[in-house]
């Protein structure tokens, strides 16, 4: 078993084969002689407060208050307890939920109790700590049943002689390099077996198995990674740093995982842009910054790249995705509502001396101040850094600004205003990007921050969202973006079905992609060429879509889809009226000579769907098709969308 090759399962369908650029910038920075060097030893850290005075000088005494009260509360709670029916509940039904929910809240807990009781230092907690800390030491697999990989063979358990390292195995071993940095003198009091314990159990399930590198996809060095890896390594860099009693290990894991870091990088086009979206930046881009953080700080700031032009792109990438409130620009899996981190945004703005981030952190945390400092699941050494710049934030009113204009090349995404409100982004790209969608040359349209032209995003994570049978979900499909069908076909998915010839325009008078959509099809539905347009007009304050299309023969169908959430009026020909929530009106045009127009409402039933009942503030997502009745073999037609 331990010869096999593990894919994990998430990265497996999904990971662009695009170029890597070998820019080694930590490996080339520096060497592990500089760790050697540079890395504070381990009992002269202190990255955080130990005891009730240093954290009574660090924080807020409302938060003081809360995170003991926090404490109390988890104390009180049964352990929520996990069983192999959970686990195997993956295989059986397809669902991964319930087993999440009860690892995540014994992690969720734990982390309460060790923060109350360094607060408030009275040992009312330490009991629970050493259950919660045996019980997830007993735990045979950290990580979750879906990307348990070639296991799975094994009905959906893990293999206990075969330990494997996945997002959330790596955010156990965090939790419990923190449970002994905050409590560990403490639990030695009970028994000195509890710390004994908590380093057997990471040295065997974490540092010794992520020394076979070639088992994981997310550290590969030639292949393109995704957010796994720099959100595993910022988790390997606490427990290496805050566990390692072994000097030379300690210091010889640090420069390892720090040269992991790098293939993210390295999988990164030179704008910086992420494929997966601004939801999934907060666990990648944000992670990049967890773990440079963690560095510079176990360093004395000697390991430092923030003066690394690609980091400042990488950084700038979620403000310029920003449209309005808490929505973002959500192209393939990403969601098109979060709440960002302000504090952590504040803190990387701080970092790269970029006063738009630091501009848009703060007002992301004046806007949502929770986000920042609740016990959300993941990013703990996050979290805990957030809570130390309380004091120092400014409370004055943020100069932020929604970015106008930006275009990330190396990811093809384009973004605009325009002064009457409306928000337009499109890219071209290809199917093959990290969480992809079939959605080359898609588009979405905002007015004064509601949505009008959606891309509806991704349902709920299940055993089919990250397997040969992606593609039947519908929200996966191009035959639910705002994209043509042509004669009964949509995209397909792989690297080679793209956009080409792409050329972006950001000037006074537009913003716009033009595209080559035509290899984003298979030949079989006889398209020989198909150009698009999607302009932003700046003098009309409209959207034109425009399509230019060759056909090898005349079709069967032609039919153009726009996804909405917005109310529909279809009465008048050639012209659609959305209305918003707020009951802003959009009309849509289109030649009724040319045109029929339907609707219809996708599936919301089945687990995979559940959350389109919610996500778009509980409208539903509604499907608009034109169906074509001139059926030309070749052709030029412009949408317009204006505002009334």
């Amino acid at each position: 078993m331990k010869k096999l090759f593990l894919l994990f399962l998430l990265s497996l369908p999904i990971l662009s084969t695009a170029q890597v650029t070998q820019r080694n910038i930590l490996g080339n920075r520096y060497s592990l002689d500089a760790y050697k060097q540079n890395i504070i030893p381990k009992n002269q850290w202190k990255p955080y407060p130990k005891n009730p005075d240093e954290w009574k000088a660090a924080l807020p005494d409302t938060l003081l208050q809360s995170l003991i009260k926090a404490g109390e509360l988890a104390v009180r709670k049964e352990m929520p307890q996990l069983s192999a029916t959970l686990l195997m509940e993956y295989v059986r039904s397809g669902d991964r939920e319930q087993h999440s929910k009860i690892s995540y809240a014994r992690r969720n807990n734990l982390i309460d109790l060790i923060l109350a009781e360094s607060v408030e230092g009275k040992g009312r907690f330490t009991e629970a700590i050493m259950n919660y800390v045996w019980a997830i030491c007993e735990e045979t697999y950290w990580g979750v049943p879906a990307h348990l990989g070639v296991q799975k063979a094994k009905n959906g358990l893990p293999d206990a002689e075969d330990p494997t390292v996945d997002l959330f195995a790596a955010e156990t071993a965090s939790v419990l390099a923190l449970t002994d940095y905050f409590t560990g003198e403490k639990l030695d009091k009970i028994s000195p077996l509890i710390r004994k314990r908590i380093y057997y159990e990471v040295n065997r399930k974490i540092f010794e198995p992520i020394k076979q590198v070639e088992r994981y996809g997310y550290l590969s060095k030639k292949n393109p990674v995704n957010n796994w890896n720099p959100w595993i390594v910022s988790n390997l860099l606490i427990a290496d740093l805050l566990l390692e009693t072994d000097e030379t290990k300690r210091v010889s894991y640090a420069y390892n995982y720090a040269g992991f870091l790098d293939s993210y990088l390295n999988s990164l086009g030179d704008e910086g842009g992420c494929d997966e979206g601004p939801s999934y930046w907060f666990a990648a881009g944000a992670c990049v910054f967890d773990a440079l953080e963690t560095l510079a700080s176990a360093t004395n700031g000697k390991v430092d790249i923030y003066n690394e032009p690609l980091i400042q792109k990488m950084a700038s990438y979620v403000y310029k995705m920003h449209i309005a409130d808490d929505y973002f620009v959500n192209f393939a899996d990403a969601d098109p509502k979060l709440r960002p981190d302000g504090l952590m945004l504040y803190r990387f703005g701080q970092a790269l001396n970029d006063n738009a981030l630091t501009q848009f952190g703060l007002w992301a945390f004046q806007k949502f101040p929770t986000t920042a400092i609740a016990n959300s699941s993941f990013h703990r050494m996050r979290r805990i850094a957030n809570f130390l710049v309380l004091l120092k934030v400014p409370t004055t009113p943020t100069s932020y600004k929604p970015n106008g204009d930006a275009w990330f090349g190396d990811i093809q995404v384009l973004t605009t205003r325009s002064s009457n409100g409306f928000f337009l982004a499109t890219h071209a790209g290809h199917n093959a990007e990290s969480h992809n969608h079939n959605d080359v040359g898609d588009f979405l349209l905002y007015a004064n921050g509601e949505p009008v032209i959606i891309d509806a995003g991704r349902g709920n994570y299940t055993a089919r969202t990250f397997s040969s049978k992606r593609y039947e979900l519908w929200f996966t499909q191009s035959q639910y973006h705002n994209l043509p069908i042509v004669n009964g076909k949509g995209q397909l998915a792989g690297r080679q079905y793209e956009g080409i010839n792409i050329k972006s325009t950001l000037n006074d008078k537009e913003a716009s992609l033009a595209m080559n959509i035509t290899p984003a099809y298979d030949k079989s539905t006889g398209i020989e060429v198909w150009n698009r347009t999607v302009k932003l007009n700046k003098i009309k304050n409209q959207i034109e879509i425009t399509d230019d299309y060759t056909l090898t023969q005349k079709p069967v169908s032609l039919e153009q889809v726009f996804m909405t959430v917005c109310d529909i009026d279809t009465a008048s020909p050639g012209k659609i009226s959305l209305t918003t929530a707020n009951k802003q009106n959009i009309t849509l045009l289109y030649d009724a000579k040319n045109w029929s127009v339907s609707t219809d409402l996708p599936s919301t039933e089945g687990m995979e769907y559940n959350s389109f009942k919610t996500k778009w503030n509980s409208r539903p997502v509604r499907r608009i098709i034109l169906t074509n009745k001139a059926l030309q073999q070749k052709g030029k037609y412009t949408f317009t969308l204006v505002q009334n």
